[in-house]
């Protein structure tokens, strides 16, 4: 299987960056550099499938591609 799509961008709103997963509604990071959002993010995805297995709600497959990705 593989693994959710990750962004990682700046936020000079913030003044820092977030990471979020597009499949995995709601599930996002912050941090004060990139790395720092993307360690974060990992923490939150984790929890997030942990809750949702234990809640017994649907874990979406990963589905999201960028559009870099995607042939014509």
């Amino acid at each position: 299987m593989k693994d959710y799509h990750i962004n990682i961008f700046a936020s000079v709103e913030d003044a820092g960056y977030v990471a979020d997963v597009p499949d995995l509604a709601c599930c996002s990071a912050f941090g004060e550099t990139p790395e720092e959002a993307l360690n974060e993010l990992l923490i939150a995805k984790a929890a997030w499938l942990a809750t949702a297995a234990a809640e017994g709600r649907p874990i979406p497959l990963p589905a999201f591609r960028p559009a870099i990705y995607q042939v014509a």
